[in-house]
């Protein structure tokens, strides 16, 4: 999303990872479309999520699926379910759900999801593997709703879908793409790769075929334990190359990328001065060339080196790559933290800031590719802040690949770019800081409960200071007596007031995040200033 600095609070629901998000979720959300934490044009829409009942938090599942009570029905037994036996389960008072192959009974669920019951009927009784993909692929649900297996399914049914005209897509063996993919990308179009050797090093050169300044952002790599991982997304699809070497390298690993020609080359050095016969044994999708929504999911152990408060109750923390990791985070994408609470594991999206607004810091920025920022807010009762924030330096966190549909293209002819934040729904907005030079006036309206919640607020009034095309605006909704600032909540007035175009056929964007109903009423007041759908972009879940 512009998945933010997530946050949490007991009993308050909302569906922007930019904005406050509850910690009290299940780590299995509503399913609903596009995909959370993804980013998304105002006129696609988020998903809505409902308030809980007390005791219907993340904290009360985990500890209701170890009190030893019978969640399944089953008394314990693994059963063979048949199609037809699954489709009978398909009432709220009695409802099982099979995802990839495992049926699960989430009749005692029911409660504890906090996009209601209507959101999981939607599989009751059937496949919901496609639906869960198209929301929450990242989710470990079989750690998450362990205690509610019934079994596996005999004969896998067919997959529930709502949208109409889908096709069956069929297995990719060696890199060859199915025929519904082949409409996109013609064959000469598709990615393949080599390699060549000489006394010293391996390389190996991938052929995106797609040039783009940008290719750089789009390119992750990974060695650890001899096994070589590389990931290439072109646009809405991803090439995986994914290998056990046939022998050692040394972690020192060069990547060289030419938008210009498309080429990715991977230089890494010999551990040994042997001839390789082979470049090493395939792995689970190598050569694989997919739609990026149905990869599932890389973690790579990340060490945390500092922690830093920015505000009462916020924290920036410093993540470093593996030495044998190149990933850079493109602007207004995410990344997945995965951590086990309680032995449950838990995962959760976060938008990497760039600490270049830290002007007053003493600690000079680190080398941005090998260290990832994330502003986290620690709540008193958050089951998974909590627990992250009782790390040590030097301990670890898994981290996943960048995820978010966000593109930089979005902001190429842009002249006038506002930004309308809530309290944590500012992250994504921060790397958009760093392009002020790209436009002719930049302005951020920041809405916070009170003084002491606004994030590095010096930093950004020294930025409005010494930067004539940026502007900043603090709207407080319980100031103190004391604050001379603006006062209140998101309202058409305010918005009138604050988007004034540079020039009056300036080429505008909005963006936008926050809890759901700041950003949901935001869409709605600007569309009625005469805002058109291209011209608002939300950083939704």
């Amino acid at each position: 999303a512009g998945a933010c600095c997530l946050r949490e609070r007991s009993g308050v629901a909302r569906s922007s990872v930019c904005a406050p998000v509850r910690e009290d979720m299940l780590n299995v959300p509503a399913p609903a479309f596009p995909a959370p934490a993804s980013q998304q044009r105002a006129g696609e829409g988020g998903r809505k999520k409902i308030p809980l009942k007390p005791g219907r938090s993340l904290i009360d599942w985990i500890r209701l699926t170890k009190s030893g009570k019978d969640l399944t029905g089953l008394q314990g037994r693994l059963i063979e379910v048949t199609e037809e036996e699954l489709a009978r389960h398909n009432k709220k008072e009695d409802c099982w759900i099979c995802i990839r192959g495992l049926v699960f009974n989430v009749t005692p669920y029911m409660e504890y999801h906090p996009g209601g019951e209507d959101e999981l009927m939607k599989a009751a009784g059937a496949d919901g593997t496609h639906l869960f993909d198209q929301v929450h692929r990242w989710v470990n649900y079989e750690s998450m709703l362990k205690e509610c297996l019934i079994g596996r399914m005999a004969v896998k049914p067919v997959a529930k879908d709502t949208s109409a005209g889908t096709k069956k897509e069929k297995d990719i063996l060696n890199g060859v793409l199915p025929k519904m993919l082949s409409q996109s990308f013609p064959k000469d179009l598709c990615p393949r790769y080599d390699w060549f050797q000489n006394d010293l090093t391996i390389t190996v050169a991938i052929y995106s075929k797609q040039k783009k300044d940008t290719m750089s952002e789009l390119v992750t790599v990974d060695y650890e334990d001899g096994i070589l991982r590389t990931e290439v997304i072109i646009e809405e699809y991803s090439y995986l190359l994914h290998l056990e070497l046939s022998y050692a390298v040394k972690e020192e690993i060069a990547v060289h990328i030419s938008g210009t020609v498309g080429k990715v080359e991977i230089v890494m050095k010999k551990r040994e001065n042997i001839f390789w016969k082979k470049l090493g044994q395939p792995l689970d999708k190598h050569n694989s060339f997919i739609k990026r929504t149905e990869r599932e999911l890389f973690y790579r152990k990340c060490r945390l080196v500092s922690k830093t408060h920015v505000t009462y109750n916020t924290k920036l923390f410093c993540l470093m790559l593996p030495h044998s990791t190149r990933i850079i985070v493109p602007t207004g994408q995410h990344v997945y933290l995965k951590h086990t609470v309680a032995g449950t594991e838990i995962v959760k999206p976060y938008t990497p800031v760039s600490p270049a607004l830290q002007l007053d810091s003493k600690e000079l920025v680190r080398n941005d590719s090998k260290y990832i920022y994330l502003m986290i807010k620690i709540y008193p009762n958050g089951v998974f802040t909590q627990d992250i924030d009782k790390l040590q330096i030097g301990d670890n966190l898994l981290v996943s690949s960048p995820q978010g549909n966000f593109r930089k293209s979005l902001l190429h002819t842009i002249e006038d770019l506002f930004l309308v934040a809530a309290g944590t729904g500012f992250t994504p907005m921060v790397n958009l800081l760093a392009n002020i030079c790209s436009f002719r006036k930049i302005k951020l309206m920041f809405f916070n409960r009170t003084e002491d919640d606004i994030l590095w607020k010096e930093q950004l009034e020294q930025l409005a200071v010494t930067n004539e095309r940026f502007d900043v605006q603090f709207i407080l909704s319980e100031p103190t007596d004391d604050w001379t600032g603006k006062r209140g909540k998101i309202s058409l007035h305010l918005l009138s007031e604050f988007l004034k175009r540079s020039h009056e056929e300036s080429k505008t964007l909005i963006c936008i995040c926050g809890p759901t109903a700041f950003t949901e009423q935001g869409i709605r007041i600007l569309k009625d200033i005469g805002y058109s759908e291209e011209e608002i972009y939300a950083f939704t879940e």
